[in-house]
């Protein structure tokens, strides 16, 4: 059977480009270039690269970059952006729990909740940060952002969801206090205009959470900060109303 975030991105990759939480890429991507020192023979692996606009504007920029994301309609979507930029890139439909990637990138990033936190068990989401890890040469910098479990805490997801700007709508939220999961269900509408209800479940991590597991898998230096749509900045100090938190981890 397939899970919720299979069902949605089937056939959403027009609709996604549209919602209003994808339309930060130029500030990500310049926050990005400046992690990287604008080293331009950094290669990049885009980990959930959905529909390409990171990896696409990157690319824009002179770096090399490698997408991959479960979703076959995302890819296809973010090739069909590249060609019309005249760019070059390497999109594949890949599972980020099953890469093979040995040591072969500089930065891996994965924005906007790519495959992590999306998975349906803690084990899972370890072995996308496990396998991301892997990916990255010595050196190498993981830069990606997450939902914040402190934000639950103090307000609903429901109403910030349904106040904002999204395309679907969400019911039913239950925060379960133990396992830092929001089980809820999703309403939307694809690109061919079909009905979606989907049973989510999404996993929201607490900063001292997300410090152990970025150094059990590795990295040495992590930092972590609010994540402001567009405007990432090392600056942003992470607080209770950051829906997101931004994650940056060095080996």
């Amino acid at each position: 059977m397939k899970q919720w975030y299979e069902q949605l991105f089937e056939n959403y990759s027009k609709k996604y480009d549209e919602e209003s939480f994808t339309q930060g890429t130029i500030g990500e991507c310049d926050f990005i270039e400046k992690e990287i020192d604008y080293i331009k023979f950094t290669k990049i692996l885009d980990i959930g690269c959905g529909t390409g606009r990171h990896a696409i504007e990157l690319t824009k920029r002179g770096y090399t970059v490698t997408g991959i994301d479960l979703s076959r309609s995302q890819i296809e979507r973010a090739r069909e952006k590249s060609k019309d930029n005249g760019l070059e890139i390497e999109f594949y439909v890949a599972d980020a729990l099953s890469l093979e990637y040995k040591s072969e990138f500089d930065l891996v990033i994965m924005m906007c909740e790519g495959a992590f936190p999306l998975m349906q068990t803690d084990e899972m989401n370890y072995k996308i940060l496990e396998n991301a890890s892997n990916a990255l040469m010595s050196q190498g910098k993981l830069i990606f952002t997450t939902l914040n479990g402190l934000f639950p805490l103090y307000h609903s997801v429901k109403e910030f969801i349904n106040s904002g700007s999204e395309k679907g709508e969400t019911s039913e939220n239950t925060f379960d206090l133990m396992t830092f999961r929001d089980h809820s269900v999703y309403e939307s509408v694809d690109d061919s205009g079909n009905k979606l209800s989907l049973k989510c479940n999404e996993r929201y991590y607490v900063p001292s959470e997300i410090m152990w597991l970025v150094k059990s898998v590795g990295f040495n230096k992590v930092d972590i900060y609010g994540a402001r749509l567009g405007a990432f900045s090392r600056t942003d100090a992470l607080t209770t109303e950051d829906y997101e938190m931004l994650v940056i981890a060095e080996k």
